[in-house]
């Protein structure tokens, strides 16, 4: 029997797909449904790898590993995973970096679009026996709607996903700004993006991308302070990570009219539960993570996910390893 896989994920109901590229390779597949969190914690024990997508993989996990090589994340960020620890253990912790950028990109500016000219709100209202362009201000009492060439689109973060969604909006006229302290200036300023300070940025924008990764620095960047520097006409768009936003005060600078309206694709808390205070909010779009989600990156993320694992357990270096 050849090597152990243990795959347990939040996307992946049927592994059928994953066995064909792991037993392809001669390798055994465990699979374990995602709410058996009892049995993940037995079969990870001797797995030479895992492979898994939202399930938090503690110190204690690790330590619990005595043959594990390789840990891969189905998707881009890797918060959940304590890749120190593992890098200790001399686990490769992977991810896949790139599977969904023009998916969350495509997402993106679709909300940008959405909020700026209330699409969801005038489909609603339409349903609802409301025939009246003037609806969104007498009912909802949104500011008055501008021409894209006249808004300034603030991205925070100028990473893959960004530079895709600043080059899918350019095209509607915004004037584009960015801020990241990390990125070579040369990079946004080929693109015609300015780069500025993040206090520009908040203070600048009608509308912002949050695109920046999650780190213990970013957590909570967008809170009641931000909030009130921003403008009060002002959009905020989160397709990044759920925790960039701390949620408490974007309802209360919502509920208050402190910014406009926001668009959440990632919430603190996934999923949100139905009485969650963010739902009774009309100037809020909630979808329920779904900006990477089409058949073709599904797919791709699977298949990558199960390439890297055997590239590790056959002697080779992975492609994606973030805790060199």
């Amino acid at each position: 029997m050849g090597k152990k896989v243990v795959l347990s994920s939040v996307i992946v109901e049927d592994p059928a797909y994953e066995r064909g590229f792991i037993e392809g390779a001669g390798l055994q597949l465990v699979f374990v449904p995602n709410d058996d969190q009892e049995t993940f914690l037995k079969e990870i024990v001797d797995a030479d790898a895992i492979i898994t997508a939202d399930k938090k993989i503690t110190k204690e996990m690790i330590d619990s590993l005595n043959n594990c090589k390789v840990i891969v994340r189905q998707g881009i960020g890797y918060d959940t995973i304590d890749i120190q620890r593992a890098k200790e253990k001399d686990i490769a912790v992977c991810n896949i970096p790139d599977y969904c950028i023009e998916e969350v990109s495509e997402f993106t500016v679709a909300l940008i679009l959405n909020l700026l000219r209330h699409i969801n709100t005038y489909d609603k209202h339409t349903r609802e026996g409301i025939w009246d362009i003037q609806s969104i201000y007498k009912i909802n009492g949104f500011p008055e709607m501008r021409r894209s060439s006249t808004q300034t689109l603030g991205i925070t973060g100028f990473g893959k996903i960004a530079r895709l969604v600043a080059k899918k909006a350019k095209p509607f006229g915004f004037r584009i700004i960015t801020s990241d302290p990390y990125i070579d200036p040369k990079i946004p300023e080929k693109m015609g993006v300015e780069l500025v300070d993040f206090d520009t940025l908040i203070r600048e924008s009608d509308i912002i991308s949050v695109n920046t990764p999650l780190t213990p620095e970013t957590k909570h960047m967008f809170n009641m302070d931000v909030f009130k520097k921003m403008k009060n006409t002002a959009y905020i768009v989160n397709t990044g990570r759920g925790p960039l936003i701390k949620e408490d005060d974007l309802y209360e600078a919502l509920k208050n009219k402190i910014i406009a309206g926001a668009a959440l694709d990632v919430t603190e808390t996934e999923p949100l539960p139905p009485d969650n205070k963010l739902f009774t909010l009309d100037n809020l779009i909630i979808t329920p993570h779904a900006a990477f989600f089409t058949k073709d990156s599904y797919l791709e993320m699977r298949r990558r996910a199960c390439e890297e694992v055997i590239r590790v357990l056959s002697g080779m270096e992975p492609e994606n390893r973030v805790n060199k």
